[in-house]
């Protein structure tokens, strides 16, 4: 019981950190809700180090939005080639 309560909790805070970075940027982003949950528990991730390595301390949800929304300017910009403002960031 316990581990599924664990994997529930994940999703819910993956979803609402994704959505969070989603919201942040500007732009369309055809994504579904299970690559919001992995771009918000990979911005989780990569918050928590950055919070780790440079402050000593746990990161939280700032860290955590923050992480996620890196992560979704590098892949608009490499993965979908169109930048962030301007005229093709609509496309």
């Amino acid at each position: 019981m316990g581990i599924i309560v664990f994997i529930v909790v994940l999703a819910v805070s993956g979803l609402i950190v994704g959505a969070l970075a989603r919201l942040a940027l500007p732009g369309p982003d055809p994504m579904g809700i299970p690559e919001t949950i992995a771009l918000g528990l990979g911005g989780s991730f990569l918050g928590g180090i950055v919070a780790r390595v440079f402050l000593g301390t746990a990161g939280g949800l700032i860290f955590a939005v923050l992480g996620a929304i890196l992560i979704l300017y590098l892949y608009r910009r490499f993965v979908q080639h169109r930048p962030l403002t301007g005229p093709g960031a609509r496309s």
